[in-house]
């Protein structure tokens, strides 16, 4: 795993703030970490309490963007040139307990991970960011996976994406 403490204030108060976008350009990153995996480079970037993934034609962007609609697809699948990309995303709320238990979770998710970037927020050891990609066998060859999560401890809130990048 690959893990940092953010020297930065935690900007994404709040789940329903997260946008998503495949058009984006790179935001001012916080930390970032580019991995080889598939045959492709992948970069890994952590923007606040949100993420950037660039893995072949894919710029996935979740973040709190101004004048974007607020909310995330529960799905959305497209087909580029080559490839078929899928994005899912789920928010829940839990109680203090049980988000200290998943929070811990996906601590240990991130640390197992041999490709992950992970981002620790002053003010809370359960403010985190992460992200973790592999590869997967797919009908036309390698592909990705990857997973993301947001946590929000003020209000118990936990943001998990999963995409798939795969050759068709």
């Amino acid at each position: 795993m690959y893990a940092v403490s953010l020297d930065a204030p935690y900007l994404d108060t709040d789940a329903d703030q997260l946008c998503f976008s495949l058009d984006l350009t790179e935001r001012p990153a916080l930390a970032e970490r580019v991995v080889s995996l598939g045959g492709l480079e992948v970069r890994l970037r952590l923007l606040g309490a949100s993420h950037q993934v660039f893995a072949g034609p894919v710029r996935e962007t979740v973040a709190c963007l101004q004048d974007a609609v607020r909310g995330l697809p529960e799905t959305c699948t497209r087909h580029l040139p080559g490839w078929g990309y899928d994005f899912g995303a789920t928010t829940r709320r839990l109680t203090a307990d049980g988000f200290s238990a998943e929070v811990a979770q996906v601590l240990d998710q991130a640390t197992d991970a041999e490709h992950s970037l992970c981002g620790v927020f002053p003010g809370s050891p359960e403010a985190v960011t992460a992200v973790v990609v592999e590869t997967v066998e797919g009908p036309h060859g390698p592909g990705l996976v990857w997973r993301t999560w947001h946590t929000y401890p003020q209000n118990g809130q936990i943001v998990s994406t999963y995409s798939r990048l795969e050759a068709r």
